[in-house]
């Protein structure tokens, strides 16, 4: 490992660490609230299995009357989700022991933006209208009227941003990087709020009060999140065996290949081939690192335990034979918009059928800022002192957004004998 290698994993322990010292230790049972949905089927059936199986207190449950659908609106995650987990939390944990939320099969996978008032929508239809009228006059230009052409693709790039505000489309995110939120009334809707437990963020001055860790257990079907639930927990005992296979999209050393390209992208990348290196300098397993433009092809990641690769948009290729416990993400800008749909190749939809522990996905897109640092999530996931919710909170930079994480929040895949 090199020298800076060195220092960066060490600076990712100690400042994770470190953020959670007001804990003292990871994710504990008791430290967990339970949402189920009792409009959806086998919801609170899977939520008290689940609490069974970790020893999650009886009292620790929320039982919602909200959509069966994966989006609800906002009124409804306002009225029908926060009014209820606040009253719980008020009257039921008074000292403020809960530090993580678990949404359950059935609880609604995003949230929808504000409904918009009926001036609104008529300035959207109007504009709508505006917009439709300039699209065909640069229709009827030729490529020599190349200034007139760029002056009316401006104008409708223009109205287009409007368009984007009125419709809050902005506003919208995923139910459960919502939920994160839940005891603040104090932000704005529109983007993103910076996550404070973000180790990136350690020098700015924001306050980690009132923000929970949120986990899903869910998936296309019921046996599905049992499989999960099961499979965290007996890997647990035995430690995640198997290969970890990382899908770089350049070779090393990592540049911005197109000048025009946002430097995001050569971050990413490092930050896969650090992180491929954190995980080969543990020796706890084979690390296999593709470094061609193209993805892993089928059938040549056997025994995966670890993944983390980019970018094969809504399309999952079935290259892996996922070891019992496995943990992995691929960077994409919608790969949890469902977990239901039957046609969906998505890859968080994909990987969970396949047959991985613990995923996550943007519900929509996210930006590539948006998505878990690979070197932090899978360092402090590798370390085994702290919980796939903490590695996950600590990993990436916001709430109020796109992100989800599926799988067990107290699943920690190392950490045998870390204790």
């Amino acid at each position: 490992m090199t020298q800076m290698m060195k220092k960066w994993y060490f600076l990712i322990l100690i400042v994770g660490l470190r953020l959670y010292s007001g804990t003292g230790h990871a994710l504990e049972p008791h430290e967990i609230l339970v949402i189920a949905n009792k409009n959806a089927a086998r919801s609170v059936g899977l939520a008290q299995y689940y609490m069974q199986k970790r020893n999650v207190p009886q009292t620790n449950l929320v039982e919602l009357w909200i959509s069966d659908k994966e989006w609800c609106s906002r009124k409804d995650y306002e009225e029908r989700a926060v009014y209820k987990i606040r009253k719980h939390l008020k009257e039921k944990d008074p000292n403020h022991q809960i530090r993580c939320l678990v949404t359950m099969y059935g609880v609604p996978l995003k949230v929808q933006p504000p409904e918009m008032t009926r001036e609104e929508k008529k300035q959207v239809e109007d504009l709508g209208k505006s917009r439709k009228i300039l699209n065909e006059r640069i229709k009827a230009l030729d490529d020599r009227q190349k200034e007139q052409i760029k002056k009316l693709r401006d104008k409708s790039s223009t109205i287009e941003k409007r368009i984007s505000v009125l419709t809050k489309n902005d506003h919208r995110s995923s139910f459960d990087s919502e939920l994160a939120l839940v005891l603040r009334g104090d932000y704005s809707l529109s983007g993103w709020v910076l996550n404070p437990f973000f180790i990136g963020f350690k020098n700015k001055q924001l306050s980690r009060d009132k923000i929970l860790l949120v986990s899903r257990l869910d998936g296309p079907s019921d046996k599905i999140v049992k499989r999960i639930i099961d499979d965290g927990i007996e890997t647990e005992q035995t430690g995640l065996a198997g290969s970890a296979y990382f899908d770089a999209r350049w070779k090393r050393p990592v540049k911005d290949r197109d000048p025009k390209a946002k430097i995001d992208y050569a971050f990413y990348d490092r930050s896969i081939y650090a992180a491929a290196e954190l995980v080969d300098k543990s020796k706890t397993m084979t690390v296999v690192v593709n470094d061609k433009p193209e993805l892993f092809k089928p059938g040549e990641c056997p025994q995966a335990a670890l993944y983390c690769g980019w970018y094969s948009l809504a399309k999952y290729v079935d290259a892996f034979t996922w070891q019992k416990g496995a943990v992995g993400y691929h960077i994409a800008s919608a790969e949890c918009s469902t977990l239901k749909r039957k046609d969906s190749q998505v890859w968080c939809k994909k990987m969970l059928e396949a047959g991985v522990a613990a995923t996550l996905g943007p519900t929509s897109e996210p930006y590539l800022q948006a998505f878990p640092v690979p070197e932090i999530f899978f360092g402090l996931l590798l370390d085994g002192q702290l919980s796939l919710a903490e590695c996950y909170a600590l990993s990436k930079p916001f709430w109020s957004w796109q992100m989800v994480l599926i799988g067990d929040p107290l699943y920690r895949p190392f950490g045998s004998g870390k204790d």
